[in-house]
């Protein structure tokens, strides 16, 4: 007994392996498989999360691509027709050229202005 410290017998230390060896072995394989489990669907998630939004980019890109084409042909003074049909509301009567458009395009065209006044 040094300055006061007196064992008390059964109170602290390590308690004597009451679990069985092979249950305590049999739930740690078992949560290993659990973790494993778990792991494989987290990156099943995130494969089709990335593949969605590489889908999504692919489509961003080739709708950049037709946007630029469209500014390139109206640039050399050509209207596409798919910029017609957005101005006529779906109806291409007058195919040759830009005249035919009259009133359905007041909120497209002040969009096309605006895009070819930055240019000039």
């Amino acid at each position: 007994m040094v300055a006061g410290k007196v064992k008390k017998p059964g109170k602290r230390g390590r308690k004597p392996a009451k679990i069985d060896l092979k249950a305590k072995l049999e739930r740690s394989r078992q949560s290993a498989r659990e973790c494993r489990a778990r792991k494989k669907l987290r990156y099943q998630y995130l494969e089709e999360l990335v593949s969605s939004k590489e889908r999504a980019i692919c489509a961003l890109r080739e709708e950049l691509e037709m946007y630029k084409q469209w500014c390139s042909a109206m640039d050399q003074g050509k209207i596409p027709s798919e910029i017609k049909a957005l101005l006529t509301g779906d109806e291409q009567k007058t195919p040759q050229s830009a005249g035919g458009t009259k009133t359905s395009k007041n909120s497209k065209n002040n969009k096309n202005s605006v895009g070819s006044n930055s240019q000039g």
